[in-house]
């Protein structure tokens, strides 16, 4: 195993410095627009405009990728990112920070392909799951430690955006030094979204549930700690135990989806998604020990839902689709990830709860429409027995699989 892993060295050292300074960037910039006095509707208007840069992006990165190779690409795409995350420091408007962070989520996309393309392709197959493993643990090492990074300089002040672009320079270091072979990307496979949809509803809405509820979180969720008076200090502990808890138990939630159908357990996530939001809701009012508890159980519950959606949609198709049904996933994620912080800022403006009550109507809707699909037959049930196996994942590792969205293979 020792030997599978080395060759991976420089990668994961790359994604942790990476996670780091993404981290950090996206966490501030909701804070710092509050500060600046934004309306919650425009900071999500703004934090949405990542996602957007996130699905255009992957239109064009993996044909970048096949023309100059992985190490070049990786380059490229980090010091643009650099680039952008220090002009956000010289012109602070929403209009401006909209479209930077729509070039943010371009450049973003790339680099995340890659890094998982680069570990796709190079691993063995009998120990994939073990690397991807330690990819996710990496990058949420990465992301709790840029949150903590929120104490290290006043909001008012620019020495957070040069923190953050500091370290995503930084992540170019491992990538351009590793003695390491770079793979020769495949040519990838066109898919159909609609008949991948038909056959997979449940995988393939579990995806865009996981876009609409990550991508809300991670931009507006800074701004629901704004919204209660929070400590830079006690916000950037909030976000740290949503993170800690998907480190700590994606794994387990993973473990009891390969006993039991896929789909009844992600019918239960949503289920306990809705009967936990309350208390999280009443742990807000108390004291702050209290709400990062129940934040790290929150986080491990939401933060599940993306890995099982995916096994669950893999296990109804041959080996030879799963390129094309990882690049549907993909897409289902994006246009959630699109919608979340857009949608959820507005309900943010009719409540201070309103994120949760975002979290909890998405869980809830989910879960009768998988009710309704799996007394149907629309969907065939798969026994624990005929499942493949569930792969610790991220909710970008899709992008591993070599995804390239031509127009006219959509639909």
């Amino acid at each position: 195993m020792k030997a599978a892993l080395s060759p991976f060295v420089a990668l994961y050292g790359a994604t942790f410095v990476l996670m780091v300074g993404m981290g950090l960037l996206g966490s501030f910039l909701g804070v710092r627009l509050s500060i600046e006095g934004v309306s919650v509707a425009t900071i999500g208007r703004v934090m949405t405009a990542y996602y957007v840069g996130l699905l255009v992006g992957a239109f064009f990165s993996t044909r970048l990728i096949q023309r100059v190779g992985h190490i070049r690409s990786f380059s490229a795409f980090a010091a643009v990112t650099t680039g952008v995350v220090l002009l956000h420091a010289l012109y602070v408007s929403p209009f401006t920070w909209a479209l930077l962070r729509f070039l943010t989520g371009i450049s973003a996309i790339g680099l995340y392909t890659v890094i998982e393309s680069w570990l796709c392709e190079c691993s063995p197959q009998n120990v994939r799951g073990r690397v991807f493993a330690i990819y996710m643990v990496v990058s949420y090492l990465g992301q709790g430690v840029g949150q903590q990074l929120l104490n290290v300089g006043a909001p008012e002040a620019q020495t957070l955006f040069i923190l953050s672009a500091l370290f995503i320079s930084l992540c170019i270091v491992p990538v351009a030094t590793t003695r390491s072979i770079h793979p020769n990307p495949s040519e990838p496979a066109p898919f159909r979204f609609k008949a991948i949809f038909m056959k997979s509803p449940v995988g393939v809405l579990g995806c865009l549930v996981a876009g609409l509820i990550s991508s809300a979180f991670y931009s507006m969720g800074p701004v629901f700690c704004q919204q209660f008076d929070m400590s830079l200090f006690e916000l950037s502990w909030f976000m740290t135990a949503a993170i800690l808890g998907g480190l700590l138990l994606q794994w387990p939630i993973g473990a009891i989806s390969d006993r039991f159908d896929r789909s009844l357990v992600l019918l239960v996530l949503g289920v306990v998604v809705c009967l936990v939001t309350p208390g999280v809701m009443v742990a807000a009012n108390t004291r702050i020990e209290y709400l990062i508890g129940t934040m790290v159980v929150y986080g491990g519950l939401i933060f599940s839902i993306y890995p099982v959606s995916v096994a669950r949609a893999q296990d109804l198709f041959e080996p030879g689709e799963i390129v094309s049904v990882s690049t549907a996933l993909l897409f289902a994620y994006g246009v959630g990830a699109t919608l979340g912080p857009l949608v959820s800022s507005m309900v943010m403006e009719a409540s201070p709860y309103g994120l949760f009550f975002f979290f909890m109507s998405v869980s809830a809707v989910y879960a009768l429409i998988v009710f309704g699909l799996r007394r149907g037959e629309r969907i065939e049930i798969v026994s624990a027995e005929d499942q493949g196996d569930f792969v610790f994942m991220h909710k970008t590792s899709v992008v591993a699989l070599h995804q390239d969205l031509p127009e006219d293979e959509l639909f």
